[in-house]
């Protein structure tokens, strides 16, 4: 009777074990699984990650009016698909899809802003016409209008541009002094200055 209690008991603390392993092992699969598919144990918990209470690229450019009311729009473009013009789509609004999406740099570094404003100016990289925010959803392509207004900014007004955008993308922009704005509207006809060919770090100072 010993013996049967004995090996009873060894076989309940076996199926224990092997519960317990097999459960460590299918949580330990779901957790891999998930951090393939882009679900972290935060999602998995209902915990909301730090990087969903960012601000949306689409809402930063009305921010960035609020701060730099002076700053021209540049929404007077006609939209293909409604025929009618689309005031939602500024130059402001160009300016940062440009930046995060068609050369994919990072939102909240100077830097990188500085880069993306010497790429209007001339200075740095070539922009094209086909790839430029609004090519495809506007009748007229705006670029050669938005390089005209960026390059009608005065230094100052530009590096004001700049430190509102890394303030506005920055996790902690609400706590960081906001520079007053000293933009001037630009005239609609006005011609873009002639660019330097070299010495474009000059632009970044």
């Amino acid at each position: 009777m010993k013996k049967k209690k004995l090996l009873s008991k060894s076989i309940r603390q076996f199926i224990l074990s092997f519960n317990s392993a097999l459960i460590i092992l299918m949580v330990v699969s779901i957790i891999v699984l998930a951090s393939r598919v882009g679900i972290t144990p935060s999602n998995l918990l209902g915990i909301e990650p730090a990087m969903a209470q960012r601000i949306s690229p689409g809402d930063v450019w009305q921010k960035v009016y609020q701060q730099l009311p002076d700053l021209p729009k540049e929404n007077k473009y006609i939209s293909k698909e409604t025929g009618k013009v689309a005031e939602n789509n500024t130059l402001a609004s160009r300016l940062i899809r440009y930046h995060i999406y068609v050369k994919e740099r990072a939102p909240n570094y100077r830097l990188d802003w500085k880069l993306t404003l010497a790429d209007y100016l001339g200075a740095n990289e070539i922009m094209y016409e086909t790839n430029y925010p609004g090519n495809d959803t506007l009748r007229q392509n705006p670029l050669e209008s938005d390089r005209k207004a960026i390059a009608n900014l005065t230094r100052r007004q530009r590096n004001t541009l700049v430190q509102v955008l890394t303030n506005i993308f920055n996790q902690n922009y609400q706590n960081t002094p906001t520079p007053t704005s000293n933009t001037t509207p630009s005239p609609s006809n006005s011609t873009i200055p002639k660019q330097p060919q070299q010495g474009g770090a000059q632009l970044l100072r």
